[in-house]
């Protein structure tokens, strides 16, 4: 029978850098399987057999758990690398797992020291994007890069990053596997910068736009743990959500913050939390306490919290993230 090989990834920056850092390395003709950024389980949407392969990238191992060890028993190759939540991790020869769930790694940081930082940038441009400014700037101090470079980086693992943020495919700019096949013919974001001003451009042109409309937000929910923010039932606001909430959090880093977009149906929220930058725990094991929330110490979300869970997350929120 002919072996498949299947590449899950995230839709968001970490997930579309730790990809383009191992194709760039091991080219495979693989089948890509992503969405929007909360879309994380994804093993479930493939069947195998026991002669495929699968790649899983910074999707939560927890929230993928039965899927993966059905995967495994068939007999599929994985490689699972991520830094979410995982649960207890499956024992099996066909499961190679490279997981850390350290407040100030990512997966494209993992992926970057597996292959001996053969694509630093890229796992620059993941870190920026995924709001772990000093480990970006501590990888940019080891391999040299100039102020300039940087902020190229910052620009564009922002971008990227906010391109994932929507309830549903039809809210993003760039669906996330046709945005990586356009990424994937750099070897460097440096050289895509300047070869590629079109697509550079606009994606940072479309992340501009929509943080302009944030001043919508209002303010909901304050008290010496954070403030929480709803935003309207618009396609902008969706995709803003997380990135702004990473904006909250740099510009006020003592601080707890939670972004709460309306849902089409106007009782139930999408939630982005972030915990305080100074202390970067605990946005995880507050949003698992609601059914649809999950992610991982520094910032976590929650798919659908109904209208009337709204009082207790508001509870939730500040005993978690008092001091």
């Amino acid at each position: 029978m002919t072996q498949s090989h299947y590449d899950l990834f995230n839709g968001d920056a970490d997930g579309i850098c730790a990809l383009l850092q191992l194709r760039l390395a091991e080219p495979k003709d693989s089948q890509l399987i992503t969405g929007v950024k909360r879309d994380i389980k994804l093993l479930s949407k493939i069947s195998v057999k026991a002669e495929d392969s699968i790649t899983l990238l910074d999707v939560s191992m927890d929230k993928n758990k039965a899927a993966l060890e059905q995967v495994l028993s068939i007999g599929a190759a994985v490689f699972y690398c991520d830094h979410h939540f995982a649960g207890e991790i499956p024992q099996a020869e066909n499961l190679d797992s490279l997981i850390d769930t350290s407040a100030n790694t990512c997966t494209s940081l993992l992926i970057n020291q597996k292959l001996g930082g053969q694509f630093a940038n890229w796992a620059i441009t993941a870190a920026y994007g995924d709001n772990l400014f000093d480990s970006a700037e501590a990888l940019a101090d080891e391999v040299g890069l100039s102020q300039v470079a940087r902020e190229q980086l910052k620009a564009l693992g922002i971008a990227i990053n906010y391109n994932g943020y929507g309830a549903t495919e039809a809210d993003l700019h760039f669906h996330p596997a046709e945005l990586y096949k356009q990424l994937l013919e750099y070897p460097d974001p440096l050289v895509m910068a300047q070869e590629n001003t079109a697509l550079y451009q606009t994606l940072i042109a479309n992340y501009q736009t929509d943080m302009g409309f944030a001043n919508q937000a209002k303010l909901v929910h304050e008290s010496n743990s954070g403030k929480a923010f709803v935003l309207p039932n618009e396609a902008w606001a969706r995709r803003v959500s997380g990135v702004w909430g990473n904006d909250l959090a740099n510009k006020s880093p003592a601080l707890a913050h939670a972004v709460l977009t309306d849902l089409p149906d106007k009782s139930a929220y999408l939630v982005s939390v972030r915990a305080p930058k100074q202390r970067a725990a605990g946005a995880d094991e507050l949003c698992m306490k609601f059914e649809t929330g999950g992610g991982r110490k520094a910032a976590a979300g929650i798919n659908v919290l109904p209208e009337s869970e709204l009082q207790r997350f508001f509870a939730e929120f500040d005993q978690q993230f008092t001091v």
